[in-house]
């Protein structure tokens, strides 16, 4: 992988392998021998690209009183420049940072936390290059996202030694490999596991692991693309032993973080944690016997907007369940059209039509126009913001003429998509295929802060998700009707 020429490179890898280290030393390399400027991108500046200046180059520059002499100015964080060459360091969050740069290598570190839709950007810096090449590495997150998205369409290589004792070439893969002792992770016998070769079941031993693995080599599942691709998980490592291994895949038995944890940071591997995302069988147990309609005038109507190329809504009537202070687990719901328009008028005539009680619709990337229908149906309209600062299922307004209001992405999916889960909404019969698809791309990842502390998130990979955010607003514009609009009907509530 080193010594990779391929203009492509991509690594989807588990934690603490190395590839970080290969990165520094293309980067050196290009540098020194190439003469090439280099790009090596993190996913903030703040705090990714300033600790990686103090903890990776710098101490690198002082074990090589070569590389030393090679920078001439090191004191920039995000720039250091060598001779005519330049190495910048950049964060992914920044459009300004990544523009007017021209390099000969890219290295992408941990893709998978970049700000996505800056990566088309990211590899313009090499348009007016003619010898070129970039190195993506990163432990993965869900499938067709970050690096598994390349990787998918790389030759992925994984790495074969050859068994000490069967002697047939193979790899090291989960679960066939590991043979994990006792049933919790807190048990002293847990110590005990073991690798093994999955071709003959001998125990391979740990400790040997360089000794065994000094031959093995990288094989290609595929030989006729252009994107050179890696794999390899922690099984590998000479510093993970199996036993830890074992205990982090014990605690993901019963800690959903902890899982994703395991296939994502010890095996390198894409992981959708039970119940994460929505699945067939969670829509065909909301599927009611009704059809859409074109209009609907009876009991409370609300209506979620998401807005991008097309205005993608849905429509539901409520219904009242059980005496609960939270309106949203206390009414049932039923959809009655979902469907997708192209201009914002189009949305007034729903409104009519089906006598919305509330709407709540996307305030980006149109805010202009979004604000503009808000304030034709003003007390009933309100475009919505995913905020940070908001917490939990807090709804705060905003300032802009009172038309605007900011929401936890994460806390109002929870709850939109857990509707789904627990059967708490009927989908007509003729459910348009696309809001299905919508819907099941939408998984929550499972990861932990700085502090160790467990997350959670919702990503969509490269999927589109849109009728699934018309799901959220609508979820929101049911809170609001039931605080704004006391006079509908639910079943007796109001």
């Amino acid at each position: 992988m080193r010594d990779c020429e391929d203009e492509f490179i991509v690594g989807q890898k588990a934690a603490q392998l190395g590839f970080t280290e290969v990165a520094l030393d293309k980067c050196f390399y290009a540098i020194d021998i190439k003469g090439l400027s280099v790009m090596y991108v993190l996913p903030a500046s703040n705090p990714d690209a300033s600790d990686f200046s103090t903890s990776r180059f710098d101490p690198a520059l002082e074990l090589s009183p070569h590389l030393e002499h090679l920078f001439s100015e090191v004191k920039n964080i995000g720039h250091k420049r060598a001779g005519s060459a330049n190495l910048y360091l950049r964060g992914s969050r920044s459009r300004s940072q990544l523009k007017s740069v021209p390099v000969g290598l890219l290295i992408l570190d941990e893709i998978d936390e970049f700000r996505q839709d800056n990566i088309p950007l990211i590899f313009e810096r090499m348009s007016g290059q003619r010898e070129k090449q970039a190195f993506m590495l990163s432990t993965p997150t869900i499938d067709h996202y970050g690096i598994n998205s390349y990787f998918r369409r790389s030759s992925q290589d994984h790495f074969f030694f050859q068994c000490p004792h069967c002697s047939k070439w193979t790899e090291l893969l989960f679960p066939d490999c590991l043979v994990v002792i006792g049933d919790d992770w807190a048990d002293p016998k847990v110590r005990g596991s073991y690798l093994k070769c999955k071709e003959c079941d001998h125990t391979l031993n740990h400790k040997a692991k360089s000794e065994w693995l000094a031959p093995a080599k990288w094989i290609s599942s595929y030989t006729d693309r252009d994107i050179k691709g890696y794999h390899v998980s922690q099984l590998y490592s000479p510093t993970v032993r199996p036993y830890e291994l074992a205990v982090s895949y014990l605690k993901g038995l019963t800690n959903p973080t902890d899982e994703q944890e395991f296939y994502n940071s010890k095996l390198g591997l894409t992981h959708v944690v039970e119940g994460a995302r929505v699945q067939d069988k969670d829509l065909e147990a909301c599927m009611g016997s009704h059809k859409m309609v074109l209009h609907h005038h009876t009991g409370l109507v609300t209506m979620g907007v998401d807005v991008g190329k097309f205005l993608h809504y849905e429509l539901t009537q409520w219904f009242h369940t059980e005496d609960s202070s939270d309106v949203n687990l206390q009414a049932e719901g039923k959809m009655i059209r979902a469907g997708k328009v192209l201009h914002f008028e189009e949305l007034d005539d729903l409104m009519s039509a089906f006598n919305v009680a509330f709407c709540v619709i996307d305030a980006n990337p149109e805010r202009r126009k979004a604000l503009e229908f808000c304030q034709r149906w003003s007390g009933r309209a309100k475009m919505c913001f995913y905020s940070n600062g908001a917490n939990g299922r807090n709804i705060h307004v905003q300032p802009e003429e009172n038309y605007a209001l900011s929401v936890d992405r994460t806390s109002w999916l929870d709850l939109s998509m857990g509707r789904i889960h627990k059967s708490k909404i009927t989908f007509p019969v003729d459910l348009p295929d696309e809001y299905k698809r919508n819907l099941k791309a939408l998984v929550r990842v499972y990861k932990k802060d700085g502090q160790g502390n467990p997350v959670g998130k919702y990503e969509r990979g490269n999927l589109d998700d849109h009728f699934a955010h018309a799901r959220n607003y609508n979820e929101i514009a049911l809170n609001m009707a039931a605080s704004n609009a006391r006079h509908y009907d639910i079943g007796g509530i109001y």
